[in-house]
Order: structure tokens, then C-alpha cells, then sequence
């Protein structure tokens, strides 16, 4: 499997559930390395997006490709972390149990444990009962199964809701270090202060992708002083050079 290209390559991605058309024909790619945001609204259609993106979602049609192979290969499974919206761990088991399985899952070794919790602030709470934490703790529970192993590609579904402004400071720069070494983030977010923090920024809104820039040529694009304001004028008809009409 080449290394070379985009870690993502979609074309004309659509996605039906129940009689409606959900994503109206995306393209885009995301390149290796790299932290892309996938901002926009609730309801747009990030989590959708996200999910055709590691193949647990029905009814997609188009071209989806990831590191190099079919969006949903067999081969995928332990070159992508994936961590969705509502926490994927078991409530019942301790941190460090959750953590030690899941590594078994993914054939990570055994060290790994210790490294991703360091990475999300939670060795402190490791012998805790996930039940027993709070919601931005669980969140990061969460985003610890997806590390292990180191995955070429992590994708994000909102990581930083919930928590303090420190921890999410920390998270982005270890986002930004992996990325350094390798790997890529696909990051998905409805606050648009986050933009600040990726590389390049995919704006979807009712499941159209209405924007794929980097901050500052969506800046200069739209003469706006923010992101915020970037979205508002595309959307509302100010669209520009790198934005979708």
C-alpha cells in the first residue's frame, strides 16, 4: 500500500437515509500529515461525513478513499482511531481495563496504555470506573482507544466538547505533534474558534461542503476578521475563490 497521496479522497460523495439526501455530492481530499477541521453547524452532516469516512455508514454512494484503499476495508481497521460524538467504552471496567482491551483489539503493545493515557491527562484516574468520571473524562477515555497503536489516520467527531480550555490547548498541540510525525486528524467541531488550530478547514453546511481553504485564504476570500465570519458571508451568498457556491 503506497504512503504517497492524499490520506482522503472523496468524490461526489452522496449519503441517503430514508428518502432524503443527506451529503450532496462532497469532494475533497485531506492530506498526510495534516490536521484538517471539519467545521460547521449541528445537523450539517459532519458525522455523517465522518462516519462513510471509516465505512459504518449505509447508503453512500460516490468515490471514497482512504489511505491509499475503499473507505471500509478490512485493512483500514487498525490504521484508523475513530472516536464519535458519545463515548465508545465500556462503563463498568476502570480506565486502564478499558484501555488494556482495546489495545488487544488493535494489536497495540502493552506500553501503549500508559502512553495515551499521559497524552489525554488521565493516569491520575487509570484505576477509576469509567462510571464513575465525569462526562469530559469519559470524552477522553474515549480518545485514548482511539490513539493506541498510533493509527495512520485519527478521526475526530467533536474530541474537545466539554472540556477546560487547558486541556484543550494541550490536545491540539499533541494533534499538531503526531501530525508532525506522521499521522493525520481529521477534527470535526460546531465551534468555530477551532479553526485556528488546523491546517486547512473543510466548512459543511446542510450537508453541502460550502468552503475548503485554510483560515487565512478563506480570511482574504470573504475580507472577514474571523472564521465565523467567513461562514456567515460564504453562506449568505459572498462565496469566493476556494469556496463552494
Amino acid at each position: 500500500m503506497s504512503s504517497s497521496g492524499p490520506a482522503v479522497k472523496v468524490a461526489d460523495l452522496r449519503v441517503v437515509r430514508g428518502r432524503r439526501e443527506v451529503l450532496h455530492g462532497l469532494t475533497f481530499e485531506v492530506a498526510r500529515g495534516s490536521v484538517t477541521g471539519l467545521l460547521g453547524p449541528s445537523g450539517g452532516g459532519k458525522t455523517t461525513l465522518m462516519r462513510a469516512l471509516v465505512g459504518v455508514q449505509a447508503k453512500v454512494t460516490g468515490s471514497v478513499e482512504v489511505l491509499g484503499v475503499v473507505a471500509g476495508a478490512a485493512q483500514l481497521r487498525r490504521r484508523i482511531g475513530y472516536v464519535t460524538q458519545a463515548p465508545a467504552v465500556y462503563t463498568d471496567l476502570t480506565v486502564r481495563e478499558n484501555l488494556r482491551y482495546f489495545a488487544t483489539v488493535v494489536g497495540a503493545p502493552r506500553g501503549d496504555v500508559e502512553r495515551v493515557l499521559a497524552v489525554v491527562d488521565l493516569a491520575g484516574s487509570a484505576q477509576t470506573r469509567v462510571d464513575q468520571l465525569s462526562g469530559g473524562q469519559r470524552s477522553r477515555v474515549s480518545l485514548a482507544t482511539a490513539l493506541l497503536g498510533s493509527p495512520e489516520l485519527l478521526v475526530l467527531d467533536e474530541p474537545t466538547v466539554g472540556l477546560d480550555p487547558v486541556l484543550r490547548r494541550d490536545l491540539w498541540a499533541t494533534f499538531h505533534r503526531l501530525a508532525d510525525a506522521g499521522s493525520t486528524f481529521l477534527v470535526s467541531s460546531h465551534v468555530m474558534d477551532e479553526a485556528t488550530r488546523c491546517d486547512r478547514l473543510l466548512l459543511v453546511r446542510d450537508g453541502e461542503l460550502v468552503a475548503d481553504d485554510t483560515e487565512a485564504g478563506l480570511l482574504a476570500t470573504t475580507g472577514s476578521s474571523d472564521v465565523e465570519q467567513a461562514f456567515l458571508a460564504i453562506v449568505e451568498g459572498g462565496a469566493g475563490p476556494g469556496a463552494r457556491p
